[in-house]
């Protein structure tokens, strides 16, 4: 029998308190049917993963530059599949969410807590999802997407050839412009409000969102299953599929940030990557099921939260038990959440590419306003609603999810780095959510302001890279000056795992120097 670290040197790393000690709570028998009682964290993964690289930059990139640069999405989505499953480790083994971990590394939990509170705000702080579901909130109000203003060459031309009713249509088209656009932000605030509403129920936070991610990717997976079947002929659907295995396809005239965008959010990215443990945790997988949760404001138990991991001493038994947890953890990861994503991405290309004429910009339009109403004229009427309701849940899913990942995390890393917080109001970690959350649904009323959902969400894909880079080679530390011996990962594991920092690392760079010499050209 291995027992537990007592040593102050590694058991209160980063100024941490020392873990307690606990038995690994025994899972349900390992059946297909007790784990559709356990899984649930990777819906909610999926759910707010699907709206970003699948929904936005996928189509968008495939449609600019071919099929053939879906072999990205296959790496990320396998790097990140990785990247959760390495934290998630850490998890059960200590009931701690994987940020926990970091600050207990040098130079400590201040310093990183300081750091991770930034990063996910200037991650997350913009709700980029938000103006984009209000779009097909838009649509199906008024049975048409919004009007584009005149761009500046449509003025200039008009302005050459001098004519008069041209630029009086213009004028008119700016004027509609306008009135669609307060509409469009005065429906993008109610969409941010609802996302409050809708964070306040269901006993606990991940309970409310689990429940609320199974019906939204029934729908989603569903509509998109039928649509592909219906109307994507067979070769589409081959060149498709193949284009997730042309490895190292660079096509020429390459935009570096709208490839970076692709790469950190086909899947999750960043910090959501990160706040799967919080929601594992949450759930009660491994150690997590002994030191409670973040409960709801609206119809909660008594629900506690230890700001200090329990761990448990390596014996026959706990092994045996460990492996019936990871075993898990596979299906909500692996058959869940990688699935759904690779499914997802293949279903949203698949059918923009039978709809969208190669090399349209959708950074304007919008794929799934494209879709909707393309079937709509040229096979049923009724699509465009359906069309329009399924691009609603895919993009507000997201934004739910990200905003739990942003609070969730905030309030965690600032639960366990300070006693301050944890005594402030009497101790309560949900006085302290949804204080954050009440802050940064009144920050993203002014946020979504910034700019357009395209541009917000292209911002929000840079700084994803940049946290998992910075974030692999720290669970890497982790995982191996942490864990016991008998818990560590294997060594192509601890590879994957730098390989992934350095993947997101270059990408990044690639991408900000871009930007930087476009800026002083």
């Amino acid at each position: 029998m291995t027992e537990p670290p007592t040593s102050s040197k590694q058991n209160s790393r980063g100024s941490l308190p020392p873990w307690e000690v606990a038995e690994l709570p025994e899972p349900l028998p390992f059946s297909v049917r007790n784990a559709f009682k356990i899984i649930g964290p990777g819906a909610i993964m999926l759910a707010a993963s699907i709206g970003g690289g699948e929904w936005l930059s996928g189509p968008a990139t495939v449609t600019k530059h071919g099929p053939g640069v879906l072999w990205i999405a296959s790496v990320a989505i396998v790097l990140q599949l990785i990247f959760n499953l390495e934290g998630i480790r850490y998890t059960l083994y200590t009931g701690e969410p994987a940020i926990s971990g970091i600050m207990r590394l040098k130079p400590g939990c201040r310093f990183w807590g300081g750091a991770y509170v930034l990063l996910t705000a200037m991650q997350l702080g913009v709700p980029a999802l938000a103006p984009a579901a209000a779009v097909t909130v838009f649509g199906m109000m008024q049975n048409r997407v919004p009007i584009a203003p005149p761009s500046d060459d449509e003025w200039q031309d008009v302005a050459h050839a001098g004519a008069v009713e041209a630029e009086a249509r213009l004028q008119e088209r700016q004027v509609q412009a306008a009135v669609d656009f307060r509409f469009n932000l005065k429906i993008t605030y109610g969409i941010i409000v609802v996302t409050l509403l809708i964070l306040m129920f269901g006993g606990t936070i991940e309970r409310m969102l689990e429940w609320a991610s199974w019906f939204m990717i029934a729908y989603i997976f569903i509509f998109l299953t039928a649509v592909n079947l219906w109307f994507v002929p067979a070769k589409i659907w081959r060149t498709t599929l193949l284009g997730f295995v042309e490895f190292g396809n660079w096509p020429s005239g390459v935009e570096p940030l709208m490839m970076a965008t692709f790469f950190a959010t086909a899947g999750s990215g960043g910090i959501g990557n990160l706040t799967i443990t919080n929601w594992i945790r949450d759930k009660g997988f491994g150690m997590g099921g002994v030191v409670g949760a973040i409960p709801s404001a609206v119809g909660a138990k008594q629900v506690h939260l230890s700001h200090v991991g329990k761990v448990f001493a390596i014996t026959a038994d706990n092994m045996r038990r460990w492996r019936i947890w990871w075993r898990y953890v596979v299906i909500d990861q692996v058959w869940l959440w990688a699935l759904g994503c690779f499914l997802g991405m293949f279903l949203n290309v698949n059918l923009a590419r039978a709809i969208i004429p190669q090399g349209t910009d959708l950074s304007k339009i919008g794929a799934g306003a494209f879709q909707a109403q393309y079937m709509a004229q040229h096979f049923w009427s009724a699509l465009w609603i359906l069309g329009l309701l399924n691009g609603f849940w895919i993009l507000f899913s997201t934004q739910l999810g990200n905003t739990d990942v942003l609070v969730r995390t905030l309030t965690d890393t600032l639960w366990t780095a300070s006693s301050r917080v944890r005594s402030w109001r009497g101790g309560s970690i949900a006085r302290i959510y949804y204080s954050l959350l009440f802050v940064f649904t009144a920050w993203g009323l002014i946020a979504v302001h910034f700019g357009t959902a395209m541009t917000l969400f292209q911002y929000l894909g840079t700084m994803a890279g940049i946290v998992m880079s910075i974030a692999g080679v720290q669970l890497y530390f982790v995982n191996t000056r942490l864990l016991p011996p008998e818990l560590q990962p294997s060594w192509w594991r601890k590879g994957a795992l730098l390989l992934c920092s350095l993947a997101y690392g270059a990408m990044s760079i690639f991408a900000i120097t871009n930007v930087v010499r476009k800026w002083f050209a």
